[in-house]
């Protein structure tokens, strides 16, 4: 297992300060960690989920506690239940710097980016993207996703990339056939331009599976392609958290007209 350094909380380049859109009318806030006791919550929050809901091998230092090498580069975005001050939601931002500083994204552990090495100037990588089960809603999402754009246009990126996972579970039976149909929907209707096409590194077989099921991507996914993502090629697998994984790309240009004015204010 590889070791992990001492957390250094990266404070976000021009965070916001107040509650993002309707987020405080619906009972929740939205901000930045700012210490390490906050950036904890958001581990134990991502490990209840990860572990005890998807059933994740999660190689961690910290019992009840989701932490990776990544974690200390990162800044995280949190939503608060205002009722409880409990965090029921989360987001971790890796931006060009930190990414240059830790040495790679962690979608480079899972895809050849090569393609994508004219964006990395001004793209910051989202990931580890968890919501309680009792809060999983369109407030929450929206609180996230506002702060998230908020805060890409106070510093001045454009693109955004990540791993959307697909659970491998289907019918009670550890399956890549979900995946690999929700791959067969997507890649018809939101792939990428070639020039923007990445390899898995360990890829899932879907050659081998069926691509022919009824099914609907996710939500967080169906969300990033309303919003106008991309997939940037067929999904890998990621045997430790029991999920193929979709490489997922927006770009701020691409962002749909009717949500425009609700993530950048125009």
């Amino acid at each position: 297992m590889q070791a992990v350094a001492p957390i250094v909380i990266a404070a976000p380049q021009q965070p916001a300060s107040s509650p993002i859109g309707s987020a405080a009318s619906a009972g929740i806030s939205v901000s930045w960690a700012k210490h390490l006791d906050e950036v904890r919550e958001a581990q134990r929050l991502r490990y209840d989920i990860f572990a005890g809901e998807m059933g994740a091998r999660l190689h961690t230092t910290i019992p009840g506690h989701d932490v990776d090498l990544f974690d200390p580069y990162c800044e995280h975005l949190l939503v608060r239940e205002q009722a409880t001050g409990q965090v029921v939601g989360t987001y971790r931002v890796l931006t060009p710097a930190q990414a240059k500083r830790v040495g790679s994204t962690y979608s480079d552990t899972e895809f050849d980016l090569t393609r994508l090495r004219s964006l990395r100037e001004r793209m910051v990588e989202l990931g580890r993207s968890c919501v309680h089960p009792d809060h999983r809603h369109g407030g929450v999402i929206m609180a996230l996703w506002g702060a998230l754009g908020e805060f890409m246009v106070r510093n001045d990126l454009d693109t955004m990339i990540g791993c959307a996972s697909i659970p491998m579970l289907h019918n009670g039976v550890v399956s890549g056939d979900m995946a690999a149909s929700i791959w067969a929907k997507v890649q018809k209707t939101h792939l990428a331009p070639i020039e923007y096409h990445v390899r898995p590194r360990l890829p899932l077989p879907v050659e081998r599976l069926r691509g022919d099921l009824d099914v609907e991507p996710p939500a967080l996914i169906k969300g990033y392609l309303r919003l106008g993502a991309k997939v940037l090629g067929a999904p890998a697998w990621d045997p430790d958290f029991n999920a193929a994984d979709l490489p997922i790309l927006m770009r701020m240009a691409d962002l749909h007209p009717r949500y425009r004015k609700h993530f950048l204010g125009a």
